[in-house]
């Protein structure tokens, strides 16, 4: 049925790799409750921070858990806080959980604040 067959001598030929595209690693990635992170993160994903970060987050999405703590400056689509966050941000969309407390600089252009949150700083518009 059929008629070709592969030379065995031939070496095989690997597949050739996707490029990445934007987003391809867009999953999520969450760092454990038991980690402490000092320098810098950058991810096409989100990343869920249950654990210390003293540094700078660049990311598509952030979640600090309840749990969770950061200190340093955040770039990102969107931010959401249950937790601690001390610094500076710049997102699209920045949402306070009730059990969030915030000590932060926020550009932003959408502001979600639910009853118990604590903020402490200036709420930006970007600029343009």
């Amino acid at each position: 049925m059929f008629s070709k067959t592969a030379d065995p001598s031939a070496a095989p030929t690997p597949p050739t790799p996707r490029p990445p595209s934007p987003g391809a690693n867009a999953g999520r990635s969450v760092l454990g409750a038991d980690l402490r992170i000092t320098g810098e993160i950058t991810t096409t994903g989100s990343v869920e921070v249950l654990g210390e970060i003293d540094g700078n987050l660049t990311a598509h999405g952030l979640i600090i858990g309840a749990e969770g703590r950061l200190k340093g400056s955040v770039t990102a689509t969107t931010v959401e806080v249950k937790g601690k966050l001390d610094g500076k941000v710049t997102c699209d969309s920045f949402t306070l959980r009730s059990s969030a407390a915030v000590k932060a600089d926020v550009t932003t252009n959408s502001i979600v604040i639910e009853s118990g949150a604590v903020m402490d700083g200036r709420f930006l518009k970007p600029k343009g």
